[in-house]
């Protein structure tokens, strides 16, 4: 699994930016669709929502493929 620090700064991140600033989507519709498919992980737990806050040491996987680390 490849792992990629993201360092923020802010308080939080919303999923569907943290995707989009990572480079990991192109648009906010492709964020919108590989989170409504279940393909996004947060902490180790499937997530669904598009606004769910990310903080610092929080991790997003996007298909058990690729891991983002809130910094």
């Amino acid at each position: 699994m490849e792992s990629h620090p993201i360092k923020i700064q802010t308080e939080f991140i919303k999923l569907q930016d943290l995707l989009k600033f990572a480079g990991a989507v192109e648009t906010g519709g492709d964020a919108k669709r590989i989170i409504q498919e279940s393909r996004v992980s947060v902490n180790g737990e499937v997530c669904t929502m598009r606004g769910k806050k990310l903080r610092p040491g929080d991790r997003a996987c996007i298909d058990g493929e690729t891991e983002l680390v809130v910094t």
